[in-house]
């Protein structure tokens, strides 16, 4: 995997599946410093990579100044975010203040900081179409973040296999409790990427200037066929609950809008779409 070396790097949200992995890649050559609320998931990163950092929540604009007052990070990598779907709808007001306000806070503080190089902002492809709160705050965020221009970037993730709350965890635990395996809708399909793959696409992010990164993650997977797959690799009979679609959710989902297809550059495994 491509890195970065020499560098100080504020990892937002380095307690969480996709931040952890950053942080355990990251720390090996640069100082790495993490922010997160969640106080067991920060103690468990930092007993197992030595990494510095602090519970703090990035609502609040103290603890952001002073994070950047001591740190004085170069690069800035944004992971914290509230991502389930259908909470979104039941609880909008707090998707707003994470997934929106927080990244503004992180945004004004670090364009008042010379020693900036870059900001990554982590997005998702429920921005794109959204049908869900969820997925607007990211797309508002999106937005926010590649609007500031030069330095400032943002990555758009498909479903990450293996993350916490992903379908593989979720099944897993059905699987062990000897309980039906539930998907949402037979026609449900959705782009997959893996843990590893997230964590390159945002070191590649870093040699950018501006504009969003999309990784190429081919054609969509139906999610009834990665069940089926999964119960026959871990031997278990394949009982399969269909429970709906939730409040939020879609159908299908899409990496880019029509508009972005049209001016989107191929590079390597991702696509870049210019602000």
């Amino acid at each position: 995997m491509p890195m970065i070396k020499n560098k100080r790097i504020l990892c937002v949200g380095g307690a969480g599946s996709i931040g952890s992995e950053l942080v355990r890649q990251l720390v090996k050559k640069n100082k790495v410093f993490v922010v997160d609320q969640n106080e067991s998931g920060f103690f468990e990163i930092q007993q197992e990579t030595g990494c510095f950092g602090r519970v703090g929540d990035i609502r609040d604009k103290g603890v952001v100044f002073d994070v950047f007052s001591d740190f004085k990070p170069q690069i800035v990598i944004n992971c914290a975010a509230l991502k389930h779907v259908p909470y979104s709808q039941r609880y909008p007001d707090e998707y707003v203040k994470t997934n929106i306000i927080g990244n503004l806070n992180l945004i004004e503080e670090a364009k008042k900081w010379e020693c900036l190089e870059k900001f990554i902002f982590i997005s998702t492809d429920k921005a794109v179409s959204t049908n869900s709160v969820m997925g607007a705050t990211k797309r508002c965020a999106e937005l926010m973040t590649v609007n500031m221009g030069k330095r400032f970037v943002a990555v758009r993730f498909g479903n990450v296999i293996g993350s916490r709350g992903s379908l593989y965890t979720i099944w897993d635990k059905q699987i062990k409790k000897g309980e039906m395996m539930t998907v949402t809708d037979k026609r449900m399909e959705r782009y997959f990427m893996t843990i590893k793959e997230a964590c390159e696409l945002v070191i590649e992010a870093s040699k950018e200037n501006n504009g969003i990164l999309v990784l190429d993650m081919g054609k969509p997977k139906k999610i009834i066929d990665l069940a089926r797959e999964y119960a026959k690799k871990n031997n278990y009979n394949p009982f399969i609950k269909i429970i709906g679609i939730r409040d939020g959710e879609t159908l299908t989902e899409e990496l880019m809008f029509e508009e972005e297809k049209k001016r989107a550059i191929k590079k390597g495994r991702y696509y870049k779409i210019e602000s």
